[in-house]
């Protein structure tokens, strides 16, 4: 019989941190069963109106892109007064910036491991360009830095293996920088020809300037004109998802209307989703299991907004505002009827990591903690 996973200890890949600021340095080790050096850090400060943060190795420590707004990269530093200073072998460290380290604030990090270091040209159509970047095939995940050509079927190396399941790209740098540079995203349930915007809450638009109506394959991601995404001597970044059985999940379902509502099978207890309507606007809810830790009755009650720099905002009847998520060891269920996660009828994407898988590779029932 086959293994159901290959992956037993999900914290070698992905952990969620919590953390207080103290309004100068600081190191931030992360509290999983395996230590993880961390190739993409996405910090948010849950106290304040701060942007998003996202950080990643390939780019460079002190190196930031915003999720909620089109700004183009900021190399902030890695001295005493920036963001992010460094990468370290289970964790990072952060310097005084209020959106990262705010004294007696509460911040929260999301952070996957890539690792693997990888570097080629891009191929298909137009001139071939160099790119590099850093994957885990093991995980799904790969990060991979490249500029675009401006020619429709170019072809960029992602290093899965598979073909992914979701990925996004976002402009860095451009040659004319009064284009916008929204944070593109591809979902597999949407198809080739759907684009979502990360930073905004608007429905998925369809056009073929983003992934040439072509879905990517085991080994590249196609490209279509647009400047966004592909424009001539630009630089873009991409990050890379591809399902793991018993680790990651990337799908969609059907809100019912219900209080008690919509069960979503994952095969894995949760430790981070993220979910986003798709047949209207709606934000792009951040849940995970360390900002409150257990299910009220009205489910996880702390949602952040990857589109909004707002704080966190309470979730669920417990304390009003948003609809609650459970958390459950082999899924998540949608709790309340709220337009933005299980309104009857409409149709949400989501992206998952476990905690614990159901099964582990031997065949034996995982813990859920």
């Amino acid at each position: 019989m086959a293994a159901y996973t290959a992956i037993d200890d999900s914290s070698a890949y992905f952990q969620t941190a919590i953390y207080t600021g103290n309004g100068g340095t600081q190191s931030i080790t992360f509290a999983g069963n395996s230590d993880l050096q961390p190739d993409w850090v996405w910090i948010k400060n849950r106290s304040s109106t701060n942007n998003h943060r996202l950080f990643d190795s390939v780019r460079g420590a002190g190196k930031n892109l915003v999720s909620n707004n089109t700004g183009a990269e900021i190399d902030a530093g890695t001295g005493t007064d920036g963001q992010l200073r460094s990468f370290t072998s289970d964790g990072f460290t952060v310097g005084s910036d209020g959106s990262v380290n705010n004294n007696n604030e509460g911040i929260v990090s999301w952070n996957w491991l890539a690792g693997t270091s990888v570097s080629g040209n891009t191929t298909g159509s137009g001139t071939a360009k160099a790119y590099s970047g850093s994957v885990n095939t093991d995980s799904g995940f790969s990060i991979t830095t490249f500029t675009g050509n401006g020619t429709a079927n170019h072809t960029l190396p992602h290093n899965l293996g598979v073909a992914p399941d979701w990925f996004i790209i976002k402009k860095r740098i451009g040659t004319g920088d009064s284009t916008a540079r929204d944070w593109n995203v591809y979902h597999k349930s949407l198809g080739n020809t759907k684009r979502n915007v990360l930073n905004t809450t608007a429905a998925p638009s369809t056009s073929n300037e983003y992934w040439n109506d072509t879905s990517p394959t085991s080994s590249v991601i196609n490209l279509g004109t647009n400047d966004q995404i592909n424009g001539d001597n630009n630089t873009y970044i991409c990050y890379a998802f591809a399902e793991k059985k018993g680790f990651s999940r990337f799908g969609s379902y059907l809100g019912n209307g219900n209080a008690n509502g919509k069960f979503v099978y994952l095969g894995f207890k949760p430790a981070f989703l993220m979910v986003k309507k798709t047949s209207g606007t709606g934000i792009w809810g951040m849940y995970d299991n360390k900002r409150i830790g257990f299910n009220g009755s009205q489910g996880v009650q702390h949602v952040q907004r990857a589109n909004d720099s707002v704080a966190t905002s309470a979730a669920g009847g417990d304390a009003g505002g948003f609809g609650g998520i459970d958390f459950l060891s082999n899924g998540f269920k949608c709790k309340l009827s709220d337009a933005n996660m299980g309104a009857d009828g409409a149709t949400y994407i989501f992206m998952a990591f476990a905690e614990n898988p159901v099964v582990t590779s031997t065949g034996v029932p995982a813990t859920a903690s």
